[in-house]
């Protein structure tokens, strides 16, 4: 599965919570995770139990909080705001696996 959705404008800080509509404020995002993230900004780290915020691509590098496992397609947590991200966006479901794995088979993808 190779999904072929465009992506979305995404504001980081929901406008239900005082966000803007400022370029600063603004990422591309899937369809699945936008829905997702919906208006929640944090969550709670599994291993620390601290409230932290989602990622944010505007202010954070990628890398610093994620790894891609090219075996499995699956995305890990470096971090606890990577941590929080991968669950809040159930960045592992199946059918996000399955299409990472493609994407990586493809050369496409990290």
């Amino acid at each position: 599965m190779v999904f072929n959705f465009q992506f979305e404008i995404e504001h980081i800080v929901p406008l239900a919570k005082g966000g803007n509509n400022k370029e600063d404020n603004l990422a591309l995002s899937c369809r699945s995770c936008n829905l997702r993230k919906g208006t929640f900004t944090t969550g709670i780290d599994a291993i620390t139990g601290a409230t932290v915020p989602i990622f944010n691509p505007r202010l954070a590098n990628w890398s610093e909080h994620f790894q891609i496992l090219e075996t499995t397609g699956a995305v890990a947590g470096l971090t606890p705001t990577g941590r929080v991200t991968v669950e809040r966006l159930e960045l592992n479901n199946s059918l996000q696996l399955a299409a990472r794995k493609i994407w990586i088979q493809l050369g496409l993808f990290p």
